[in-house]
């Protein structure tokens, strides 16, 4: 499912226009993008938890000259999916 399937599937379920729905959408997924990126959690009780990771320095190897480069740190984005989303995946 993509981004314009999710907000039919939202206007359909929520009986509301395609217009509507899809302001819905976004303001959630920018809501979520802006709390994780200023370090917050964002959880969905039964679905998951969102929430910033990090990657530390290291040193890696350029697969065509084997040469040694430096990867920086960097910041990740962790999902942990919740108990009622785990148990619907394996139910089925």
């Amino acid at each position: 499912m993509n981004k314009q399937e999710l907000i039919d599937a939202v206007a359909a379920s929520a009986d509301v226009s395609k217009s509507e729905a899809g302001k819905i959408v976004h303001a959630v997924l920018d809501l979520v993008v802006g709390a994780v990126s200023r370090g917050e959690m964002v959880q969905f009780v039964g679905f998951g938890t969102f929430s910033q990771g990090q990657r530390t320095a290291r040193t890696g190897r350029n697969p065509a000259t084997g040469a040694e480069i430096a990867i920086a740190a960097a910041k990740t984005v962790k999902f942990t999916a919740g108990k009622a989303f785990k148990d619907a995946v394996n139910a089925s």
